[in-house]
């Protein structure tokens, strides 16, 4: 009998492309073909894919410094690449605890033997798909490790473009903001054809026609996943623009919109 986690190599898979793209080596022949084929179409997305990779960290260390939170649900982990949100936050608070989300096995098992806590913290994996945001709130694995009573910094980083818009990405990230307690924050990057529609355009096809599910976004229907919550400074704007640690020279060069918002 296979599981909806069972792991597939003939397949493409988001976090393996990733992985690819920012010169790791666990992947498949399948996720190399695919990164290849968008890279011909985007020839910066090696690049964008760093980008989005430093928003986490930068993300991360604000959450923890400047908001407060000390236990983070992270969904569509990916692949381990250090330093990992744990690691960031608990540098500034060893007793940050994490729970990591993915619905690949092989990001799994490298999780859970890569993403060693502090002695004082703890970051924990478990198998879930977003679309199914219940299977998230009621894993045993969350509950024993994060209180929903106090605020939690909610991740999304480059994962919604993987769910298709009749499935209701919307409903689904409704329904975990409004299990998070005042205080939570939602921390998002997303793909999207507004900075340059035509190379956009041909990476879709690219993904699509290997078989996966992939959706760039305008910037109003990302800055629908925030509902009502307030959006922290600078707002939703292009990835390389939110608190960069260095003088961006052109923030629209990588085609993500990234935002952080609080729930009140």
């Amino acid at each position: 009998m296979t599981s909806e986690f069972d792991l597939d190599t003939s397949v493409p898979h988001s976090a393996r492309l990733y992985n690819y793209w920012l010169g790791g080596k666990d992947n498949f022949a399948v996720d190399r073909a695919v990164g290849d084929a968008m890279i011909r179409a985007i020839p910066d997305l090696q690049y964008m894919a760093g980008e989005n990779r430093k928003f986490v960290h930068r993300a991360a260390r604000d959450l923890v410094d400047q908001e407060g939170i000390r236990q983070f649900l992270d969904i569509g982990t990916g692949i381990p690449t250090s330093p990992n949100l744990h690691e960031v936050a608990q540098r500034i608070a060893p007793q940050t605890r994490v729970v990591y989300v993915d619905n690949d096995p092989l990001v799994l098992v490298h999780a859970r033997a890569l993403m060693v806590s502090t002695a004082q913290g703890l970051s924990r994996c478990l198998a879930a798909d977003l679309r199914k945001p219940r299977s998230i709130l009621d894993d045993p694995v969350l509950l024993d490790t994060v209180d929903l009573s106090e605020p939690v910094g909610l991740t999304l980083m480059a994962i919604l473009m993987l769910i298709a818009d009749e499935d209701d990405p919307w409903g689904a990230v409704a329904e975990l903001r409004d299990a998070m307690p005042s205080g939570s924050c939602l921390a998002i990057t997303h793909p999207s054809a507004d900075f340059n529609p035509a190379e956009m355009a041909a990476a879709v096809n690219a993904a699509t026609g290997a078989g996966m599910t992939f959706v760039p976004r305008s910037k109003e229907a990302v800055a629908k996943f925030f509902g009502d919550w307030p959006l922290l400074e600078p707002g939703l704007v292009p990835v390389s623009a939110w608190r960069p640690d260095t003088s961006v020279s052109d923030a629209r060069a990588a085609y993500y919109w990234a935002g952080v918002a609080r729930k009140p």
